[in-house]
């Protein structure tokens, strides 16, 4: 599923309860780096998105946990999660390819983590790791060297 855009509004649908209003989003324009020749010096192409997580009414609290985990170094103090994105030389693209990354982030950090169930090995399995265990050690002094009397 792709960000949804309206004729009027650009919102990012990520389900069909949680999506992010264009409102809930900051961008910022400046100039890139990198090769471009004059063009890089005259038009702003690189673009930041800030989004701030923490007061969004549409995720709920486990979700802006596990944003916050997924985020990582992208989440600041202030519960903003900031993208930056100077990849294309076209302002438009930026800005699409930050919006995309923000609605990945928010896709993964939807997914509810697998409980990891504790198990022990049978006491057939231990049984058998412990004779393998002593064959080798067989094994292995059967190759010492044995002084010759």
């Amino acid at each position: 599923m792709a960000p949804f855009l309206c004729k009027y509004v650009y919102m990012i649908r990520v389900t069909e309860n949680i999506f992010i209003n264009d409102w809930e989003m900051v961008e910022t324009f400046s100039r890139a780096s990198g090769p471009g020749g004059q063009h890089v010096n005259k038009v702003e192409t690189s673009v930041t998105l800030k989004f701030n997580a923490l007061n969004s009414p549409n995720l709920n609290e486990g979700v802006k946990s596990r944003l916050k985990i997924i985020a990582g170094q992208k989440w600041t103090k202030d519960g903003l999660v900031v993208i930056h994105v100077d990849k294309h030389r076209s302002q438009a693209r930026n800005r699409d390819l930050a919006r995309f990354r923000l609605f990945e982030l928010i896709k993964k950090a939807i997914i509810l983590p697998k409980i990891r169930i504790d198990t022990r090995p049978s006491r057939t399995a231990n049984k058998k790791r412990l004779d393998k265990k002593t064959k080798r050690g067989q094994i292995k002094i059967l190759r010492k060297y044995l002084p010759e009397e």
